[in-house]
């Protein structure tokens, strides 16, 4: 058998169709809002790995540093044999929990919408590791997965705090869609941006360079390349506030004065007022208790929980009950 398999779950429409129904439904709501998942086009997934290089944007480096310093224990915890990554990327920070569990790691099942990224990452994770089976998934993980046959036990990985971005609600009904698909005894690392001092968590969503502007903006570009739109860039500005009662970061456009923005493919003109704002991304920040507490209401047990040194992120690691 071939050491890479790719699945594809997705129609070769589906991002089209998502896209549409995402900005018609989130364009005529008050207030306005779009999912952050329409960041991620080329572009934009090159603004968001400039990102992970800022010395505001603390969440990369602190998640690495526990993995690099982690990862044997996972290993020996788990004794995983299929290692399951949501929303898998570039998988440049697995590679260090790839090699902590091989040689009993039998295969690597990346999850992502991009087939050029599940490519690339399966390409130079076998050129350095023959021996590992990659069968990638093109899919999105928000909507449940049918796992490949592979043997356990499991692990799951969703790293990166990217849970923070799913409202409660549908972090309820994720977690609960990841239990499903794992046998008691299988596990759950999971990534979580802590709650910690408003600066430092605006200024990872507001770097002094502009680069999370750009990349926020970028949504209007998506939208215009894609929808045939005329939103202009340059009339919204980029907005990042910290809510306090319900402990996450707010991404908003505001428009700079009154404007419309036609979208012919949609037959649709979007009123803008002055001031008035699109949202554009929630990233939760969390606790131990209530990670905790959303975890055994899936059915997870948390066994372990780990922090940076400064202690400004989290992996936990959870077992199906």
């Amino acid at each position: 058998m071939s050491p890479f398999q790719l699945t594809r779950t997705l129609a070769p429409d589906a991002a089209d169709a998502d896209l549409r129904a995402d900005v018609l439904d989130g364009l005529t709501r008050s207030p306005k809002t779009l999912p952050p998942k329409w960041f991620y086009d080329a572009k934009g997934s090159g603004l968001f790995e400039e990102i992970t290089r800022l010395p505001e944007y603390y969440p990369t480096r602190a998640e690495r540093e526990i993995i690099i310093a982690r990862a044997a224990e996972i290993a020996a915890a788990t004794g995983a044999r299929t290692l399951i990554e949501l929303g898998s990327g570039s998988s440049e920070k697995t590679r260090y929990l790839i090699d902590a569990l091989l040689p009993d790691l039998d295969t690597y099942v990346p999850v992502d919408v991009s087939e050029s990224a599940l490519t690339g990452a399966a390409t130079a994770l076998l050129a350095e590791r023959p021996a590992l089976k990659v069968h990638a998934l093109l899919a999105d993980f928000t909507r449940g997965l049918a796992l490949p046959g592979a043997p356990g036990p499991h692990l799951v990985a969703f790293l990166g705090g990217t849970i923070g971005n799913l409202l409660p609600d549908e972090r309820r009904a994720f977690l609960r869609s990841v239990r499903a698909m794992l046998a008691p005894g299988d596990a759950l690392l999971l990534g979580t941006d802590l709650v910690k001092d408003e600066a430092t968590l605006v200024a990872a969503y507001d770097d002094a360079d502009g680069v999370t502007a750009a990349f926020n903006k970028n949504v209007l570009s998506v939208i215009d390349r894609e929808l045939g739109a005329d939103a202009d860039l340059d009339a919204f500005d980029h907005v990042a506030l910290w809510d306090a009662e319900r402990e996450w970061i707010e991404m908003r456009l505001r428009a700079r004065h009154a404007l419309s923005v036609k979208i012919p493919e949609l037959n649709l003109v979007v009123p803008f007022a002055a001031g008035e704002e699109l949202r554009t991304e929630v990233s939760a920040k969390f606790r131990e208790e209530g990670v905790r507490e959303e975890l055994a209401a899936a059915g997870f047990d948390l066994a372990h929980w780990w922090t940076d040194e400064k202690g400004r992120f989290a992996l936990s690691l959870s077992t199906a009950r």
